[in-house]
C-alpha cells in the first residue's frame, strides 16, 4: 500500500492536469526510497521502475500498459491487471502471496537505485530515442513547466 504522501501528490498532480506518468512518477520515486531505506531491494534500475507503476496502476492512476512487442507477454498481461485492480479499489491482497514477495525482496539488492546508476539507466534510455523524440520532449517540458 502505498503512502498517504504519496496518493495526496498523485491527486494533486491529476487536479493540475498533469500526466498520468507524472502522476505515476510519484510512486517511482517512494519506491526507489523504500529501497534506499532497506525496506527491500530489487535487481536492476528497471524492476524498481516496474514495482512502482505497478503500484501507480493499482492505486487508480489511469496509467496504459506498454506497447506491445516493447516488453514480454507476462509483464504485458499483469500491467493490465494492476489497471483492473486501480479500477476497484480497496479489494483486499493476498496475505500469503504478499509476505512471500517482500521475503523475496528483502534478499535483493539496495545498491540498485544510487544516484550512479540511475543516471546510467536515463542514459541508455535516452539514447535509445531519436533526436526528434527527445526535442519534442523538451518542447513539451517548457510548455508544461509550472510557473513559480
Amino acid at each position: 500500500m502505498p503512502d498517504k504522501k504519496t496518493l495526496a501528490q498523485a491527486r494533486k498532480d491529476k487536479r493540475e492536469g498533469k500526466s498520468p506518468s507524472t502522476q505515476a512518477g510519484e510512486f517511482v520515486h517512494e519506491e526507489i526510497e523504500h529501497i534506499r531505506e532497506g525496506k527491500h531491494g530489487a535487481r536492476s534500475t528497471e524492476q524498481a521502475i516496474a514495482i512502482g507503476l505497478s503500484k501507480a496502476r493499482r492505486a487508480g492512476v489511469k496509467l496504459p500498459p506498454p506497447k506491445k512487442g516493447t516488453v514480454s507477454e507476462e509483464v504485458l498481461e499483469q500491467s493490465e491487471r494492476d489497471l483492473e485492480r486501480g479500477k476497484h479499489p480497496g479489494k483486499g491482497v493476498n496475505p500469503k502471496r504478499s509476505s512471500a514477495m517482500k521475503k523475496k525482496l528483502k534478499g535483493e539488492r539496495h545498491q540498485i537505485v544510487s544516484a550512479a546508476t540511475l543516471s546510467r539507466h536515463a542514459k541508455a534510455s535516452a539514447k535509445r530515442r531519436t533526436a526528434a523524440e527527445r526535442s519534442a520532449s523538451a518542447k513539451k517540458a517548457t510548455r508544461t513547466k509550472t510557473q513559480t
